[in-house]
């Protein structure tokens, strides 16, 4: 059995815009690189056989985080990206709503095949992202990993342990920096835990941003 520390990065300016990054080489703000610390301390004592990350630069410092406390080199993998959202990219949630209104709403809806312009579908992202993760949890197959990517994923990861399809409405947080626990065996997730950011105490702002709304959840 692998298990996989899926973890989504620290928190950008764009997160507290409600802004979607996507594609976009989005980097941390100075919060987010603080979660990161703290996540990567929070797992140092933890088996990491290998940290595996999105190539967009706020996955990726986020994992160096916890690369760092177990002397290992980052494997960068693409298929982690975030979806694509195509013209919807650097628009705030307002904006998508008011200037794409068709898009909008089939973001919303989780419409699963509708494909916003110069982007890709929820299928294919959804496609997409189960293919890494199943590659990374048979290579490291009977050893824990950690994988740092985006919320969207973690989304598509949740669903695939929960048995959720991926037009129903999602009920679970995806928090910036939140550490979430799966396994993997005879070709199935597990989900271990959820959401976990009990590592982000902080006296003078003890918040972490869900991937969705934007809104806090207090730690």
């Amino acid at each position: 059995m692998a298990k996989i520390y899926l973890i989504r990065h620290g928190e950008t300016r764009w997160n507290r815009e409600k802004r979607l990054q996507g594609h976009l080489d989005i980097g941390l703000n100075e919060r987010g690189y603080w979660q990161a610390d703290r996540l990567g301390e929070y797992l140092s004592d933890c088996s990491v056989a290998a940290v595996i990350s999105s190539d967009l630069s706020r996955a990726v410092d986020t994992a160096k985080a916890v690369a760092k406390h177990h002397n290992l080199t980052l494997q960068y993998d693409p298929r982690l990206r975030e979806r694509h959202y195509g013209l919807m990219q650097g628009l705030s949630h307002d904006e998508v709503a008011q200037n794409h209104p068709r898009h909008h709403q089939a973001w919303k809806d989780r419409e699963v095949n509708f494909q916003p312009e110069s982007g890709e579908s929820l299928q294919q992202f959804y496609d997409r992202v189960m293919e890494s993760a199943i590659f990374w949890a048979k290579k490291y197959e009977d050893q824990d990993i950690a994988m740092v990517a985006h919320g969207g994923v973690l989304d598509c990861l949740n669903r695939a342990a929960t048995g959720k399809t991926l037009d129903v409405p999602r009920d679970f947080e995806i928090l910036n920096a939140s550490l979430n626990t799966l396994s993997f065996s005879e070709s199935h997730f597990e989900l271990i835990e959820w959401g976990n950011v009990s590592f982000l105490n902080n006296p003078h702002c003890d918040q972490s941003l869900d991937e969705l709304d934007g809104s806090p959840k207090w730690v």
